[in-house]
Parts: structure tokens; sequence; C-alpha cells
């Protein structure tokens, strides 16, 4: 209530003073809210030390927003020292619970081999996960990744799908991305409407007739090419 203000005047200070009494006594959504707290230096003295530690409490109790939180904070080396492995391991856990930035961070993981074995279908598998979900960086690196085929069967038609699926929540890459595409596919004589899809109907076809299963990905794949595509925004 504190927090948004809602019924009584908005203050931070009070909102950790009662974040504090639940956090306290185990509750693990009013650790998490602590730890953002403390990292933001809203209502308490800012403090990545504290916000890591919050984190952490509420990360142990299964906590799919803190282990994503806390996995970003080993990443950067924010209130504890840096680590991709276990960034990697705390958006695992996060990414198997469903958490959405956890999925794309741990494809980025993957794709660069971060903390983990470096595996294009690894990355390949999180992204879809994600993107699946309406993010829009991982929509764009699929688009890429298909795109230019690094490290799957290039496809222009399912490059343009998660282009055009970017683009539509405002993503200025994927959007201009995707004209290039067209005007590329319009030189080359080929209909738009063959190789962009039209959103529902053409869902189907958005990498997964390639990839199939988890488990039938790697027999899509051709050639792993050790190009980089821009990590989640």
């Amino acid at each position: 209530m504190y927090k948004r203000g809602r019924g009584v005047p908005r203050c931070d200070k009070e909102a950790a003073r009662w974040f504090r009494k639940a956090a306290d006594q185990g509750y693990a959504d009013a650790q998490h809210s602590l730890g953002k707290m403390h990292g933001e230096g809203r209502g308490v003295a800012q403090s990545d030390e504290e916000a890591a530690r919050w984190f952490g409490k509420a990360a142990e109790q299964g906590h799919a927003d803190a282990q994503y939180s806390l996995g970003v904070m080993f990443l950067k080396g924010r209130g504890m020292a840096q680590s991709d492995e276990k960034a990697a391991k705390w958006f695992r856990k996060a990414a198997n619970q469903g958490d959405v930035d956890a999925q794309a961070n741990l494809g980025v993981c993957y794709w660069e081999g971060r903390g983990v074995v470096q595996s294009y279908v690894e990355a390949l598998i999180w992204w879809i996960k994600a993107a699946d979900q309406g993010d829009a960086g991982a929509q764009y690196n699929l688009g890429l990744m298909f795109r230019e085929g690094r490290g799957v069967v290039q496809s222009d038609k399912v490059a343009a799908h998660w282009y055009r699926m970017a683009a539509d929540q405002g993503q200025a890459d994927a959007r201009e991305e995707l004209e290039l595409l067209v005007k590329k596919l319009q030189l080359s004589g080929k209909k738009v409407e063959e190789t962009a899809g039209d959103g529902k109907e053409k869902g189907a076809e958005s990498g997964k007739d390639q990839a199939g299963s988890d488990g039938d990905v790697q027999a899509f794949l051709a050639n792993e090419w050790k190009k980089k595509p821009p990590k989640k925004k």
C-alpha cells in the first residue's frame, strides 16, 4: 500500500519498513521487494550487498523473480563476486518456472558459452520459449539467427515471422530489419506473403516446424557459426 500509495500517501520509507517486517518472517515476496528497494535505494540506503542478500533469501525459497534478480547480480558482479556459472544457475531455476526474462538471458548464456557449455541448440530452445511469451528481444534474436543462418538453417520466412512479432511490439531494430528483408524479397521477385506469413495462421511455421520438439532441434541445425546476435534488450 505504501509503495504504490493505495489508500495512504505513497512513502518508500514506510513501504520498506513493512517489507522488512514481513521479510524477517520469511515471506519471499517481501524479501524480493526489499531487495529491489535496497538495489534502487528507495526508502532505504542503497546497497547492492543487501539487495543480493535479500534476493538470495527469496531465491532459496523458489521465488522466480528473486532467482532472476539474483542471476543478474551474479552476472554483473553487483553485491557479490561476479560469476557467470552462478548467474546461469539462477537464470535456469527461474526459467524452469516460466520466467520470461530468465529464459531470454539463459539463451544468451548458451549462445555465448557464459557459465554453461556453449550450445546453439539450447540458445534456440530458450529463446523460443521466451519469444512465445512475447519477449521482443528474444523474437528479434531469433529473427537475426534465421535471417543470417547463424547456427540454424537460413530461412527468410522464419526470420520475417520473428522480426514481425518483435516489430509489432515496437522493437525498432526488428522493424528496420523487416523492412530490409521485404525490400530484398521484392527485388528477388518473391511475394512478401510467402515469406513473412500472416501471424497466427503462420505461427506453426515460426521455427518450430524446423525445430520440432526440443529433442529434435539438432535435426535442423546446420553450420554452427560463431557469430553472435545482440543480447536481450
